[in-house]
Parts: C-alpha cells; structure tokens; sequence
C-alpha cells in the first residue's frame, strides 16, 4: 500500500512532463529514507500542516491466546513509529465524506 501512495506522490501533478518523473520520484524517495532514519534515530519529525513522525515505546504486557486462554504470552517491550497528524490534516480528512456505493436493489 505505501509504494501505490508513494508511485501516486510521484506522477501527481506532473502533467505533461512525464520526464521529470525520475526526478520526483528521487526527491520523493529521498524524503521518506530522511523521514525513515530520523525516526529510526529517535528524532521527531514535523511537518507543518501535515503531521508529525516519531518513535514510541510500547510497555511488556501479557497477552492470551484466545484458543487457549489460560496459557499467558510474554509481549516484549519494543519501539513503534507514529503518525499525529496535524490540525489542518485533521479538518480537511473530517470535511471529505466517502461515498458508498449504491446497492442494487435499493
């Protein structure tokens, strides 16, 4: 899913010019490696209007196996990447309303 996300942010509003299209996709590519690694590296990265990248830190917990729940599962503690997406982020994704498609017979 995220290489049809980054294959659209590289032909979008290119137009005509399909010959930049290697150019973009390496400005592209280049950011989301940047953004990658100081995530990775523990840094918070921000971009305004659109979010902000970092790492978190999920607590060992216990977990069971719903086929066998008296057997506990040991979830290791471990780091995880997040998104908090941004204020205008937020106000343009809750105005756009998804339409569902007709049902026959309705």
């Amino acid at each position: 899913m995220v290489v049809t996300a980054a294959r659209k942010l590289r032909t979008r509003g290119q137009g005509d010019a399909r010959d930049i299209t290697a150019e973009v996709a390496a400005v592209v590519d280049a950011v989301l490696d940047a953004i990658r690694d100081a995530v990775a590296a523990g840094e918070r990265v921000s971009l305004s209007g659109f979010g902000s990248f970092q790492r978190q830190r999920r607590n060992p917990r216990l977990a069971r196996n719903p086929r066998r729940p008296e057997v506990e599962i040991v979830v290791p503690a471990r780091e995880v990447p997040a998104f908090q997406p941004g204020k205008a982020f937020r106000e343009q994704v809750a105005q756009t309303r998804r339409r569902r498609p007709s049902r026959p017979g309705r």
